[in-house]
C-alpha cells in the first residue's frame, strides 16, 4: 500500500509538478504534444555538435601550440586512440598495460581472438561490392581499417537504395560510437568542470536526477513495475543511461572521459547500473536469466509488454540509449544477447514488426565485439524474408552465407 501511494506521488512530481497526474497526461493527449516537443529538441540539441567543430580546431591548435611543437598530428592522435600505450594519463585501475580507453572491438575481440569462421579473412569486402557502406567497418581485416570520413559520396542507386540508405544514415552514428566519437578532444570535457561528476554522484546516491529530483536508491525500489510512469516521463532515461552524446533533457549532462574512468572502477556505480537495466527489462517484457553472461529471455507478462513496446516506437530510440550505455560502462558482454533476444523475437517469432528494423538498423551496430557484430547478422540475414531485400552486409557475405546454407543442406540431405 505504502509502495503505490509512493509509486503516486512520484508520477505526479514527474509530470512536472501541476498535479496532472501519467494517467491524465496521457487522456488528455499530451502524449502527442510530448512527442512533438521531443522531435524538436533533438533537432535543437544536436545544433551544439556541429558550432563545436569550429571550436575543437582551435583547441587542437592551442594544445599543439602549448607542446611547442611536440604534440603529435591528428593522425597520430587518432592512432594512438586505437593502440594503448604505456604511460598514457588514459590507464585505469587495470594498470599500466591497459589503457583507459574502451577496447577497440572494430579490430579485435572484447573477449579475445577467436579461432572461429568469424575471424576469417574471407569476411573481407571490396568498396565496389552493391552493398558496402562506407560507414560500416564490420567487414575490415585487423590492422587493414580505413581512414575514417564523413564525405558525401552517394554510391550508384539500386533497387534496394531507400532501404540501403536508411542503414547508411544509422551506420554513420553506430560508427561514430563505437570509435569513442572519433575525437581525441571533445568541447564538452573542457567546459566541465573536472571535479563535477553529476553522473556518478547520481549513481553513488549522493544526487538527485534532474528535474525530477529522483535518487538512484528511490527510482530503482518506486518505479519498478511502475509501467505507466515509465512509458510516459521522459526525463529519467539519459540520467539512468547515460552517454557522451546530449539527449532530449538538456539537464542531464553528457558523460566526459574522466567521469566514464571513474565509474568503470566503482564497484557500487556499476552494480546500480546493472539494476537500471534489469528495471527497463522487465518494462519492456524481458527478464536477466544469466548475470555472468548477460542472457536474456521472455519474462511471464511478455505479451502484455510487447505489445505497448510495438506501439509506442520511441522504445526503440531508448534500447539503442541503453545498449550505447552497457558498452561505455562495463557491460560490453551484455550486448550481443540483447540483440540475439530481439533478432530471434522479431525475424524468427514474427513478433514486434514496429522494432524490426531498429534491431537491423541500430541494435546490432551498438554491439562494440566485432565478431559478435558478424554472427549476428549471419543470424539475421539466415531467418530474414525476402533475402533479396536484406541490405545489412555486404552482397559477398551474402553470397558466401547462402553457399554455406546450401552446402549443409546438401550435407543434410546425404
Amino acid at each position: 500500500m505504502h509502495r503505490a501511494q509512493t509509486g503516486s506521488l512520484k508520477k505526479k512530481q514527474l509530470c512536472g509538478g501541476a498535479g496532472h497526474s501519467v494517467f491524465k497526461m496521457s487522456s488528455f493527449g499530451f502524449g502527442g504534444l510530448w512527442c512533438l516537443i521531443e522531435r524538436l529538441w533533438r533537432v535543437v540539441a544536436f545544433i551544439p555538435r556541429y558550432f563545436s567543430i569550429p571550436f575543437t580546431g582551435l583547441l587542437r591548435l592551442a594544445i599543439n601550440w602549448r607542446n611547442s611543437g611536440d604534440a603529435p598530428i591528428e593522425s597520430e592522435i587518432n592512432e594512438a586512440n586505437t593502440q594503448p600505450q604505456s604511460g598514457s594519463q588514459a590507464e585505469v585501475e587495470h594498470g599500466p598495460q591497459e589503457s583507459f580507453r574502451q577496447p577497440n572491438c572494430e579490430t579485435q575481440s572484447c573477449e579475445g581472438s577467436e579461432d572461429d569462421e568469424f575471424d576469417s579473412e574471407d569476411y573481407g569486402v571490396d568498396a565496389t561490392d552493391e552493398l558496402y557502406c562506407r560507414y560500416d567497418s564490420t567487414w575490415e581485416s585487423e590492422g587493414l581499417e580505413r581512414p575514417r570520413t564523413w564525405a558525401r559520396t552517394r554510391r550508384k542507386a539500386s533497387f534496394r537504395s531507400y532501404k540501403f540508405g536508411r542503414f547508411e544514415n544509422a551506420a554513420r552514428d553506430m560508427q561514430n560510437y563505437r570509435h569513442d566519437y572519433d575525437s581525441p578532444i571533445r568541447l564538452h570535457d573542457f567546459i566541465q568542470d573536472p571535479g563535477d561528476k553529476p553522473i556518478l554522484e547520481f549513481y553513488l546516491g549522493t544526487k538527485a536526477c534532474l528535474p525530477d529530483g529522483i535518487y538512484i536508491q528511490d527510482f530503482h525500489n518506486d518505479w519498478y513495475g511502475e509501467y505507466d510512469a515509465l512509458e510516459y516521463v521522459h526525463t529519467y532515461i539519459q540520467w539512468l543511461f547515460p552517454l557522451q552524446e546530449p539527449g532530449m533533457n538538456f539537464q542531464a549532462p553528457a558523460l566526459t572521459r574522466g567521469e566514464i574512468q571513474d565509474f568503470l572502477s566503482n564497484k557500487t556505480a556499476k552494480e546500480n547500473l546493472l539494476k537500471s537495466y534489469q528495471l527497463m527489462l522487465d518494462f519492456y517484457g524481458i527478464t536477466l536469466y544469466d548475470k555472468e553472461k548477460g542472457k536474456v529471455r521472455r519474462a511471464s507478462n511478455w505479451r502484455e509488454r510487447f505489445n505497448n513496446l510495438n506501439s509506442h516506437t520511441h522504445n526503440n530510440l531508448r534500447i539503442t540509449r541503453i545498449l550505447k550505455c552497457l558498452g561505455t560502462l562495463g557491460y560490453p558482454h551484455y550486448q550481443a544477447p540483447l540483440v540475439h533476444f530481439f533478432l530471434n523475437e522479431t525475424l524468427v517469432h514474427g513478433e514486434l514488426p514496429c522494432v524490426k528494423e531498429s534491431v537491423l538498423n541500430y541494435f546490432v551496430f551498438a554491439v562494440r565485439n566485432k565478431s559478435e557484430r558478424r554472427r549476428l547478422l549471419k543470424f539475421a540475414y539466415l531467418n530474414y524474408i525476402p533475402k533479396d531485400e536484406f541490405v545489412w552486409c555486404p552482397q559477398k557475405i551474402q553470397m558466401m552465407w547462402s553457399q554455406h546454407q546450401r552446402d549443409f543442406s546438401v550435407e543434410g540431405e546425404d
